[in-house]
């Protein structure tokens, strides 16, 4: 009875695991690298069951300084099962070249300990898959900044420009609602 439990508990994991691969939209399956590491990030891991704003950053922006209320937004409510990751992307050409500098300006200048992605094309035909899907769900960055608030089920629920501040009643509102 014994050697028949064993396998009958791998298959009912392997089915779980297979059942919550199914559960996470296509477009989030897949790794990122972290910024300025070699360590990948399960984006369907690091989502899961979480409210999400995602954000297309740039480490020399007139927006840059938002690094700041983002991660003030991280900490205020990742208890509560927000998550907030961060996309660096040279799509419009104010993304540092080095990425070791990015990360700097990212973590020691603005404190960051929100995840970071190392930087990934956001627009157009070469951008990476979610933000793909992101675009086809609301619209496509237009500039540095844009934020995206996903549901629990990976989908969009509020795009906001580069001109929302991460600290404005609209987005703070928007989030509290779908925690």
């Amino acid at each position: 009875m014994n050697s028949l439990i064993k396998p009958i508990i791998a298959l009912a994991a392997l089915g779980l695991a297979q059942l919550a691969s199914a559960a996470c939209p296509e477009y989030m399956q897949g790794e990122y690298r972290k910024l300025h590491s070699k360590d990948m990030i399960n984006i369907c891991e690091l989502m899961e069951n979480k409210t999400v704003l995602v954000v297309n950053t740039a480490s020399h922006c007139g927006f840059t300084s938002q690094f700041k209320g983002l991660e003030a937004l991280h900490k205020k409510y990742q208890d509560k099962g927000l998550v907030v990751v961060g996309f660096a992307s040279d799509d419009f050409k104010q993304e540092d070249a080095s990425e070791e500098k990015a990360a700097e300006i990212c973590y020691l200048n603005y404190g960051v300990t929100f995840t970071m992605l190392s930087p990934t094309p956001v627009t157009g035909d070469k951008a990476n898959t979610l933000f793909k899907a992101l675009a086809a769900q609301s619209e496509q960055p237009k500039w540095n900044f844009n934020k995206y608030l996903l549901g629990k089920d990976g989908k969009v629920i509020e795009h906001f420009g580069s001109m929302t501040k991460p600290e404005s009643t609209k987005l703070t509102r928007a989030i509290e609602k779908h925690l």
